[in-house]
């Protein structure tokens, strides 16, 4: 378990028992599947490289609303997730999707102890955990991750798995054309942990920088055109950086 925790242990509220909702999820999850599957052709590379059990939090890349419906397919574990409570980027027809599987909710550019508190109670029962960094799909490169995720690995120090995501962007327009998509999952292997010391600008740093590590996994796992700031070809960087800017508040967050 998580050197943070083993001082910390505390007893589980009801409300952040993981995994929540078990019975529902164990259905959701091949449903998320045979949807993939029968929508494109979804590949996973790399689930070996998945530990069996947390504590674990799980990072990708969000280009597409519909990227957490392929961590759910892919990855054994019946996952948490935070996510924005306003998602503008969801199709009305699917808003309703994140209100089933249950997700702890982040208010967009403001502090979050709530979310904080859900992702301590999660590593304490072992359990796994998934963020997309980089806090909303308003681009298909990769961009500057929110502070909340290094926050939350730096808090709990738990090992991080890496998740690139290729191809969800495509699969309505390929299925306009009679065509199938390709998806592509990669999976790459567990690093970290992460803690930090130290307090104000030094601090802020140190998260700064454990969250552009995060970013750099994630890259190694896409296509170079697609890793955005974090591709080494200044020319995609200097695109990257037209869409790069944080759309919401942008605000403490944690």
């Amino acid at each position: 378990m998580c050197g943070f925790f083993e001082n910390r242990m505390k007893k589980i509220p009801a409300e952040f028992q993981y995994p929540r909702r078990r019975r529902l999820r164990a259905l959701l999850q091949p449903v998320a599947r045979l949807a993939l599957n029968s929508l494109c052709r979804f590949d996973v590379v790399g689930l070996e490289n998945c530990p069996r059990q947390g504590p674990l939090l799980v990072v990708a890349n969000h280009f597409n609303f519909a990227d957490p419906v392929a961590v759910i397919a892919a990855m054994p574990h019946l996952l948490e997730f935070f996510a924005g409570t306003v998602r503008p980027q969801s199709p009305a027809i699917v808003k309703w999707l994140p209100e089933v599987w249950k997700i702890y909710p982040v208010q967009r550019g403001s502090g979050s102890r709530y979310a904080l508190k859900a992702a301590e109670y999660v590593m304490q029962q072992n359990g796994v955990l998934g963020i997309f960094p980089e806090g909303g799909a308003w681009a298909q490169v990769l961009r500057r991750p929110r502070p909340g995720t290094a926050f939350v690995a730096a808090r709990t120090g738990a090992p991080i798995l890496p998740i690139g995501i290729e191809g969800m962007t495509d699969i309505f327009s390929a299925l306009r054309r009679g065509r199938r998509a390709r998806v592509t999952m990669r999976i790459g292997k567990p690093f970290g942990p992460f803690h930090v010391n130290g307090r104000g600008r030094d601090r802020r740093q140190q998260l700064d920088e454990i969250g552009d590590e995060i970013m750099r996994q994630i890259a190694d796992l896409l296509p170079p055109a697609q890793r955005g700031l974090y591709s080494d070809d200044p020319a995609i960087r200097r695109e990257a950086e037209a869409v790069a800017d944080y759309p919401w508040d942008p605000r403490a967050e944690f």
